[in-house]
């Protein structure tokens, strides 16, 4: 049976838990508060879509592949993605609680206020993205890529950050104190706004 095509459906509110959607093809559709609990996606194509406040709570999207589309406020407790990418997406505001995020892959993109608490994202090329208030209490940060990200007001605290490369990002309004930055790589500007937030007067 070849897999579905759904273009530029429009939903609101509809619930398609727990349904097998693997290989769907999903082209300018709009989804505001859905439910896709525990459904699964696994190498869906995602392409020009909105998600609005839609649940995908425990949801598989192993190996799916989303370009150009926006997931708003979206929540993926305990999800699955495996494998799963991310080019020039819009996350705004979501959720990553518990999912599984292990070879996910992200260029570019609005991934402001995120929530990835806890998260490893060991060795993530994640160059170029926004991450502006982004939640990363507690994530194993461990020699991740952030060159040129905008990291304005994101929570960095219990962090593993070593090996982690900073070098042209934005890390304005981010508390340092208390961070183990050991091993972390940044460039002259960002280890002058380092040492100002210790109090040190330079030039």
């Amino acid at each position: 049976m070849a897999a579905e095509t759904w273009t530029e459906r429009e939903c609101v509110g509809e619930d398609f838990g727990e349904h097998r959607l693997s290989e769907i093809t999903l082209l300018r559709c709009r989804f505001t508060e859905c439910r896709f609990r525990g459904a699964t996606l696994t190498e869906a194509r995602v392409q020009s879509c909105y998600f609005e406040e839609c649940d995908f709570v425990s949801a598989r999207l192993n190996a799916a592949e989303c370009a150009g589309s926006s997931f708003t406020n979206c929540v993926f407790t305990g999800a699955s993605l495996f494998a799963a990418s991310f080019r020039e997406c819009r996350l705004f505001g979501s959720s990553f609680t518990e999912a599984d995020l292990s070879g996910l892959s992200v260029s570019g993109g609005d991934w402001s206020w995120v929530n990835l608490r806890g998260q490893s994202l060991v060795r993530q090329d994640l160059g170029g993205v926004k991450f502006v208030g982004a939640d990363f209490y507690g994530a194993d940060l461990t020699k991740a890529d952030f060159r040129k990200c905008d990291l304005t007001e994101a929570n960095l605290d219990s962090t593993k950050l070593n090996g982690a490369d900073l070098r042209g990002a934005t890390l304005e309004k981010i508390d340092f104190k208390g961070l183990d930055l050991n091993g972390v790589r940044m460039d002259i500007a960002q280890t002058v706004l380092l040492a100002q937030c210790y109090g040190v007067k330079v030039g």
